[in-house]
């Protein structure tokens, strides 16, 4: 997990140094050697995940010259980072306790999570209304894109909602396998924790306006990203309506570009917009041919 980026680059090496030094552990050795159950432990991928698209930014350097950008829940961090709000090692060590926090809080109040495909967001809310009570919750969590949803909550609630999904028209429910029921009520816990650690941290106006995760709104200002990252935890992840503003104040931007591991935002984006181009950037190859062909 960008071993080759930082092999072939000397400021994205920089940048998993600097998170290791931040938090106290080889972070770099557990994502390149594993083992892979340690790394897939929340307080250990969220961290991860984030150094991996931050050394690939860094590795593009000034080949990028961004007017927004967006993050899917812990992306939001991310893109925070890449927008100088924040430097490498806060970030870290900010997403290595939120990943901490959302652990407990799933450990305290078990959860899980679904995804819906082929029914509308409206639907699904309504229907999680309908199968949540005064001891178990479900609501919309990711909304992702058309027909792309994920609900969360408590594992009767959930269950609950799926049948009743199924009934309603849902082409699928696919249960996911997850650690807690991440942004919905059950991550209050995580959320007191969280907040605390964000008022410790001075963030920097951005370069350019992040679109949060939990109003889909362009902040520029910090305190409101400050605010905006707490109230993430336990609201909706509203990526359509995200996409949707990045085109809006950009313009019509005609290029997204995704940092980091994978391509699952890419994907995304295909389905909320066809006419929308994006490219991912992760690995040292990946990056090498962007920084060619924008020389």
């Amino acid at each position: 997990m960008g071993a080759d980026v930082a092999e072939r680059f000397p400021a994205a090496r920089a940048v998993f140094e600097a998170v290791d030094d931040a938090i106290g552990m080889s972070l770099s050795e557990l994502m390149w050697e594993g083992p892979e159950d340690q790394l897939t432990l929340t307080h250990n991928a969220q961290p991860a995940i984030l150094t991996h698209s931050l050394a690939v930014h860094a590795a593009v350097g000034g080949a990028l010259a961004p007017v927004a950008g967006a993050g899917h829940s812990l992306g939001e961090y991310s893109a925070y980072a890449a927008a100088g709000s924040l430097d490498a090692a806060a970030a870290a060590r900010l997403v290595r306790r939120r990943g901490e926090l959302m652990s407990e809080a799933g450990e305290h109040r078990p959860g899980t999570m679904a995804a819906v495909i082929g029914l509308d967001t409206s639907v699904i809310e309504e229907v999680c209304r309908e199968a949540s009570d005064d001891e178990a919750v479900v609501v919309a969590a990711n909304i992702n894109a058309p027909g792309q949803v994920v609900i969360s909550g408590d594992p009767a609630a959930v269950e609950r909602a799926g049948d009743l999904l199924k009934t309603a028209g849902a082409k699928r429910v696919v249960p996911l396998n997850v650690s807690g029921a991440f942004h919905s009520p059950l991550m209050e816990a995580a959320q007191v924790g969280l907040r605390a650690a964000l008022e410790q941290v001075a963030l920097s106006p951005p370069k350019f306006p992040v679109i949060a995760n939990a109003s889909a709104d362009a902040v520029s200002n910090p305190d409101d990203a400050t605010r905006l990252l707490g109230d993430q935890l336990t609201s909706p992840v509203r990526w359509f309506e995200s996409m949707a503003r990045a085109r809006e104040i950009t313009d019509s931007a005609t290029l997204f570009v995704e940092i980091g591991p994978g391509n699952v935002l890419s994907g995304l984006l295909r389905r909320i917009d066809k006419s929308a181009t994006s490219i991912a950037l992760g690995t040292a190859d990946q990056i090498s041919n962007f920084l060619e062909q924008n020389a």
